[in-house]
């Protein structure tokens, strides 16, 4: 991607290039925050976009001054590493998928070599087990879990240190690293504890444990974080392979990439448009559910757009291709996911911000009690000083911290899977109870996403049985959605159907049909007036029937008007009370669909909705996110189709109805397994009951710590009081991460429905 951009010394414009690298060894937001940074410094970088989510960085730069090798050497001097993606979508997708593949592996093993080694020094630990070489047999297992499979922590941590910063990796490499140097040295030199009265207490349960929850805690979110490309993959997975051309006078089949603009395509019944064109000839109905969400298909006549990736039904057509490669509607969407996507930020950033400070401030103190306690502390000097030393650092290892945003999420979203939410992770969670607009597809969103019969009306002469009865034989044979729904009412009706013969299907206008010896028609107005029925009859239920947003259909029979088959995508029953909800919260809910006005107003009466955006693209629905977002709200979007995946990704929150098309599933944030409007509503309340949740763990750790710390470095033993051995300030430790575990998991009572 080029752009012209000017440069940062102030100099002429200069045509830029965007590059999407792929960043592994990201433990947090601040690892992205100090990418981001490092990339930023570059000269010739424009803007720098790293995502822990996703694992990526975009980046836009002046070519003239630095190449994306450049950039990649960079990202790996600041400890990380960092690959040009292939140029074919589709390799690089594949790319992605193995690299993720092969660090949860890595993550998984390490998990389980840790855990197995941790559970037997944690039993011997908990129950105070004595046996000769005990200390030493703790160390030699606990030896391989630090050093190899917590190595990646250290690694992050000196990454982080060597850039003056710091992060979790920071803290929970100080923690268990006191803990461990620790035991070591009472291991190595018990009689320096001895002298001073103390037995060697070791704590290689402490560093081992936190080492392994840490690696379970990765390996969980590498495995969501490895399913972020699916959207993109299955959206590349509806493109066609090969399109049949005319060239030379002749129909050859040739690979989508060598279609270029101007070639004629054929489209036969039953196959995918390969790319987006104009009909040339031919006519038939295409079903373009995946770019508007729409299921009625639409129909095709000379002159007519085509979009790639979309599905013939009927006739077969030709086209003159107008777009292809990059610049299909289909590959728009896929490049408006995967910049939507880059978007998003992490929830940890608090922690992360938060341990800059804590981590720097909890050394000086350390440091200062050494210094205090061995120049005026009893004797022996050295012991107290050490001693002191350690305690403060166990008491202010981070594992309270720690456990207070991931224990309540990990809770929060076991409450939501419950009741079929899914939440993808800690930062929609996150950001669903600060949503302050709710926007809403129509189509398998709000209604049920299919045509079905809602009102049938007889002639003077004719039931409402045998109207829908002769509808439904006449489109018996019919592939054609609004056909399928009035054979599926009259089957539901167990009504005996006729075989029809002599089936036309006129583009635009309905079917035509014998059944015995009568001549039968079923369509819109327009059929009815080329083929001189007179509908007055019948035409004012006909208008009312439209302005509710319904499609009404002329019965005619031998050249006589005898009913309506009324036909509309229904609204979902518990829909008007799942909108009553979201704005008993104090949200706002807003309407969008690529329905025309008529209908769209219509549904909008129905569920109690003021303000509706019709006849939208996803382009247009991706805008109208922006735009609200514009307006500093926060932004939910809730939708089902491949339409609704860009702006699924673009919003704050995006909702999918798990009943819909499985990448808009893959681009949302929250997964309604039910396809339950009411879902939304739920999703919002845990929201907002784990963020408190969240808020009273912050302050449990931070008060433990106001009170520990000071305890820890020797305040009571200043005023004759004892010293805080380091074994309960281990228990203190503990006892402060069961106190956060405790009130996580307090979510289990929330009522998510009223």
């Amino acid at each position: 991607m080029a752009t012209e951009i000017q440069t940062r010394s102030g100099g002429a414009k200069t045509e830029a290039q965007r590059v999407d690298l792929t960043v592994g060894g990201m433990n947090c937001a601040s690892c992205a925050a100090r990418i981001e940074k490092t990339l930023n410094q570059v000269p010739g970088v424009e803007t720098a976009a790293v995502n822990f989510a996703t694992g990526t960085a975009t980046v836009q730069y002046d070519p003239a001054q630095v190449g994306a090798r450049e950039l990649c050497a960079a990202v790996e001097d600041a400890g990380y590493t960092a690959a040009l993606p292939p140029a074919d979508p589709a390799e690089a997708m594949d790319e992605e998928r193995q690299l993720r593949a092969a660090e949860y592996a890595a993550l998984r093993r390490k998990f389980w070599v840790s855990a197995l080694l941790s559970l037997p020094i944690f039993i011997v630990s908990m129950a105070m087990l004595q046996f000769p070489y005990r200390n030493w047999v703790l160390l030699a297992l606990s030896l391989p879990v630090l050093f190899w499979a917590g190595s990646g922590i250290y690694r992050s941590a000196w990454a982080a240190l060597k850039h003056r910063a710091a992060d979790m990796n920071t803290l929970v490499a100080l923690g268990t690293g006191a803990a461990f140097l620790y035991s070591l040295v009472a291991t190595l030199w018990p009689r320096a504890f001895m002298g001073a009265g103390q037995m060697p207490e070791v704590y290689y349960e402490a560093a081992t444990i936190i080492i392994t929850l840490v690696l379970l805690g990765r390996m969980l979110e590498e495995r969501a974080k490895g399913q972020t490309g699916e959207a993109i993959r299955r959206l590349i997975g509806l493109q066609a392979r090969t399109a049949r051309v005319v060239r030379d006078a002749s129909e050859v089949d040739v690979p989508i990439e060598q279609v270029a603009v101007g070639d004629l395509v054929l489209v036969r019944p039953g196959e995918k448009v390969p790319v987006d064109g104009r009909v040339v000839d031919g006519a038939s109905a295409v079903d373009e559910s995946m770019l508007t969400g729409e299921p009625i298909p639409v129909e095709k006549t000379s002159g007519s757009p085509v979009f790639g990736g979309t599905l013939n039904k009927s006739g077969a057509f030709r086209f003159d291709a107008t777009a292809v490669g990059a610049n299909t509607a289909l590959q728009r969407i896929v490049r408006m996911v995967r910049e939507a996507r880059g978007s998003k930020a992490p929830i940890q950033r608090l922690a992360d911000r938060i341990s800059g400070v804590f981590v720097p401030v909890v050394l000086m103190i350390a440091i200062a009690t050494f210094v205090l306690w061995f120049d005026f502390g009893p004797a022996p000097p050295l012991t107290h000083a050490l001693m002191t030393f350690v305690a403060v650092l166990i008491i202010a290892c981070p594992c309270a911290l720690g456990l207070a945003t991931p224990t309540a999420i990990m809770v929060g979203t076991g409450k939501g899977a419950e009741s079929g939410i899914l939440i993808r992770g800690g930062a929609a969670l996150e950001t669903a109870g600060r949503v302050t607009t709710v926007v809403l597809d129509k189509t398998g969103t709000i209604t049920e996403g299919r045509p079905s019969v809602t009102d049938v009306v007889a002639g003077s002469s004719f039931t409402q049985e045998g109207v829908l009865r002769l509808a439904a034989s006449a489109e018996r044979g019919s592939e054609h959605p609004l056909g399928e729904a009035i054979v599926r009412a009259a089957e539901e009706r167990e009504l005996a159907l006729t075989e029809a013969s002599g089936f036309n299907s006129i583009a635009g206008q309905g079917i035509e049909a014998t059944i015995a010896t009568q001549r039968v028609l079923l369509g819109n107005r327009r059929l009815m007036e080329n083929q001189t029925v007179d509908v007055a009859a019948l035409a004012p239920a006909a208008e009312r029937f439209a302005d509710d947003g319904k499609t009404p259909m002329f019965v005619a029979m031998d050249g006589r008007a005898v009913g309506l088959v009324v036909v509309a995508d229904r609204v979902k029953q518990n829909s008007p009370r799942a909108i009553q909800e979201l704005r008993e919260l104090g949200i706002e809910v807003v309407m969008l669909t690529g329905d025309n006005r008529r209908t769209a107003d219509a549904v909008a009466r129905q569920v109690g909705i003021d303000r509706v955006a019709a006849e939208v693209l996803p382009e247009d629905k991706l805008a109208e996110i922006g735009r609200l977002q514009a307006e500093e709200k926060i932004v939910a979007m809730v939708g089902d189709g491949v339409n609704d995946a860009p702006a699924l990704a673009k919003a704050d929150v995006g909702i999918a109805i798990g009943t819909g098309a499985d990448v808009a599933i893959e681009a949302g944030d929250v997964t309604l397994i039910r396809g339950d409007l009411g879902g939304v509503a739920a999703a919002i309340r845990l929201s907002r009951a784990t963020m408190r949740t969240i808020r009273q763990n912050l302050f449990f750790a931070f008060v433990y710590n106001i009170v520990g710390i000071p305890v820890a470095a020797g305040l009571l033993a200043a005023f004759g009081g004892p010293f805080l051995s380091p074994m309960i300030a281990g228990a203190a430790m503990a006892l402060s991460s069961v106190s956060v575990v405790t009130n996580s998991l307090r979510l289990r009572q929330v009522r998510l429905a009223e």
